[in-house]
Formats: C-alpha cells, sequence, structure tokens
C-alpha cells in the first residue's frame, strides 16, 4: 500500500466526523414562540381568549374596584398598637399577630383579626372587652393603630413562570426598626400588591392573557385587566392579604409585547452559555461570567451571541453554528433550534428567525466547517507523520 494510499484513507475516515452538524429534532407542536418555528415548517398557532377557570373560583364574582376600595387587611405577623382607656399596661401595649391571626389580651382573652381592617379589628375588639367585662360598653374607649404589616403568603398559578406559594412584603431588620421608633399610625407595604406578587412568581409568561387575571379572596373572587401595566395606563394594583390566590389566565400563543421587563414581567432572566469554539478552549476565555449570563428580560438570541463572543472573529471561523435549548412552559416540551450566526447577522428576516430568550435557557456556539477540516488536516499529519518517519527509517 503506498503512502499516498495511507493518508487518503486516514483522511477520508476523519472527515466523517467533520459533517454538517444534523439539525436537532423537536417534537410537533413543541415551539413555544413563532420564532423558533422554521419558515418552512408552517404556520404558528393563532391566539385565543381565555377560559374562565370555573372549578377554581368560588360562587360570588364581585367587580375589581371593590377589591381595590377595601383597606389593608391585617395577617399573621403585622404589629398593631392597643390603647384602652383607664388602662395603662395591662391590656394597652403592642401586639404581633400570631400564627393562627389571633391576639391574646391580659394572657386569657384571644381574639382573631386576621382579614379584617383596622377599624373592624377595633370592634372587634372592643365588643369582646366589654362581653368579657373588662371595660364598660363606652363610645372611644378602645383605640387600635396600625404599626406595620408583615410578610404575607400568596398562592400563584396560571401562566407565570413560577407558580406556587409566593411569599411578599417580608420586612428587613433595618425597615422594622424604623417602622418601630416611629410614633405616627399607619403603615404602607407596597410589596404586599398584585403586580409585585407576579413579579415574585416569576413574572407573568408571554402566552399570559392579561385581560383575565383572576384574584380569590374567601368566598368571593374578580377579573383584573392587567394590560395597562405593559401599555402604559391605570391599572388596579390590589393590596393582597393572606389566603388570597391569583390565576393567571393564557390565550396559548406566544406575545411578543409581553417579553420586556414591566411591573409584572421578570426584570431579568439566567441563561447558560457555552463557547468552545476557535480560538477559545474554556468558557473563561470567551468572557463568558455571571455578569454576561444575567441579560434582560427581552433579550433575543443573536445579542446573547454577542454576549457570548459568538460573533466576529476570524472570517474562517465566520459560518459559525449556535444551539439553543428552551422549554415550553405550557406543554413542558424541550425545544432545541439552530441557527447559522452569519446568516442571523447578515439576512434581513433575522426578526422572524431570531428568538426570544427564557428564564433557564442555555446556548451553545459551534466552530464552523472551515475550523473543523481544519482541525482535520491537522490530525492527519499528527497522525501519518510517525508513519511516514518509521517508514523512511527502514
Amino acid at each position: 500500500m503506498t503512502h499516498k494510499t495511507i493518508a487518503t484513507l486516514i483522511t477520508a475516515s476523519l472527515l466523517g466526523g467533520c459533517a454538517t452538524m444534523e439539525r436537532p429534532a423537536n417534537a410537533i407542536g413543541s415551539q413555544y414562540a413563532p420564532q423558533q418555528v422554521e419558515a418552512a415548517a408552517g404556520g404558528y398557532r393563532s391566539c385565543q381568549a381565555a377560559m374562565t377557570p370555573i372549578a377554581d373560583l368560588p360562587a360570588r364574582q364581585v367587580a375589581s374596584h371593590v377589591f381595590a376600595g377595601t383597606p389593608d387587611l391585617l395577617a399573621s405577623g403585622d404589629r398593631v398598637r392597643l390603647k384602652v382607656a383607664g388602662d395603662e399596661d395591662s391590656i394597652s401595649r403592642t401586639y404581633v399577630l400570631a400564627a393562627n391571626g389571633t391576639i391574646t389580651l391580659d394572657g386569657r382573652l384571644t381574639i382573631g383579626l386576621a382579614g379584617k381592617s383596622i377599624v373592624e379589628a377595633e370592634r372587634v375588639i372592643a365588643k369582646e372587652l366589654a362581653d368579657a367585662g373588662l371595660i364598660r360598653g363606652l363610645r372611644n374607649s378602645v383605640r387600635l393603630q396600625l404599626l406595620e404589616l408583615g410578610g404575607v403568603s400568596i398562592a400563584v398559578s396560571g401562566a407565570v413562570f413560577e407558580p406556587g406559594m409566593i411569599r411578599v412584603g417580608e420586612r428587613n431588620p433595618e425597615t422594622r426598626g424604623v417602622n418601630l421608633s416611629n410614633g405616627d399610625s399607619g403603615d404602607r407595604n407596597a410589596s404586599r400588591s398584585l403586580t409585585t406578587t407576579l413579579r415574585a412568581a416569576g413574572g407573568v409568561r408571554p402566552d399570559a392573557d392579561l385581560s383575565a387575571v383572576y384574584l380569590v379572596r374567601g368566598a368571593r373572587w374578580t377579573r383584573i385587566d392587567l394590560n395597562g401595566a405593559i401599555y402604559g395606563s391605570a391599572i388596579d394594583d390590589i393590596a393582597l392579604t393572606a389566603n388570597d390566590r391569583i390565576i393567571v389566565g393564557s390565550r396559548a400563543c406566544f406575545q411578543d409585547d409581553l417579553v420586556k421587563p414591566s411591573q409584572i414581567t421578570a426584570p431579568g432572566i439566567r441563561v447558560y452559555m457555552s463557547n468552545l469554539s476557535r480560538p477559545a478552549s474554556n468558557n473563561a476565555s470567551s468572557a463568558i461570567n455571571r455578569d454576561a449570563t444575567n441579560l434582560p428580560y427581552g433579550t433575543r438570541l443573536s445579542q446573547a451571541m454577542v454576549a457570548a463572543n459568538c460573533v466576529g472573529g476570524s472570517a474562517m471561523n465566520a459560518a459559525r453554528k449556535v444551539v439553543l435549548m428552551s422549554r415550553n412552559p405550557i406543554s413542558g416540551q424541550s425545544v432545541v433550534i439552530q441557527r447559522s450566526v452569519e446568516k442571523l447577522v447578515r439576512q434581513n428576516d433575522r426578526d422572524g428567525r431570531d428568538p426570544y430568550l427564557m428564564p433557564g435557557d442555555s446556548l451553545a456556539c459551534y466552530d464552523s466547517f472551515a475550523m473543523n477540516m481544519r482541525d482535520v488536516i491537522s490530525l492527519v499529519g499528527e497522525t501519518a507523520s510517525p508513519y511516514f518517519l518509521l517508514k523512511n527509517l527502514d
């Protein structure tokens, strides 16, 4: 066998591993966003109005302004100050609502205050004290002041990125110290609101129906339109209390307008990146660090490619491929798409093929065919050289 034949066989075998990377396959209909669908694959499903979740709602519906106009309702962890006429330090003191929403007066009288406004709670305390014979039933003999609203737990479900029990409104020690030293009555905890809770649940997803956000409180519920949070008009940002439930309807389609930072969407997302394309030998040399992978919500794949140093450089390696790994939050199916870096940069239809990044997405850059060919040629030389060297020694 001649030297030329041996070199040809080695080169042919190595070129088999240098073929163009196979395009990722996805289940039919698994794509979440229209930009994830190839043009040849056909159209994208149309939007539809969210169905009212009748099974999850109590019988009584009220207008949203009813909840919006309700004063702050007390919950476990809230701090109040009770003053009783003629009493200095027996029952006139500061109380914190217990885990079951009660306070205990004089070590023996337990009164439930959770779910009541400060005015309603004052009336309940006055009645209980009068019934127990601890005070006379005189008007204005009992005064209850709100000192601090603590954190509450809210159940969030539907078209949000992180559904579940969400804790909002917790105060740090510094803020609590200021509140306790302040002699004024009343408190405003802006974190105990509808919009803050939605952001704490990861923000609404792009398929959310913002005209169909449901708030359930006890035996009543209301439907709220939050489109104004995206388009810049007034909304009912209702103050929440413990055991409230939020259900966000879904239109079962991707809406580009919802992919931006707002009151009800995530301010930023974490994306995982890998760029081992030439000349980088590891992610550190590609300048991929925590700052590069924390991106504003609304970032597209092309922008993340720049953050991963996957664009530019040698013309020989310009024809890189980028792979985006995502997941459809509606169906739970994984979605993997491949794009040519140069085509995404240069072609005028890029917007229709440039997906928005979602929380937890991953992307990886691959070397061009030319760079792979260079590696093959280099490997052929490294493999054949010992053989030719030994052959010449014979």
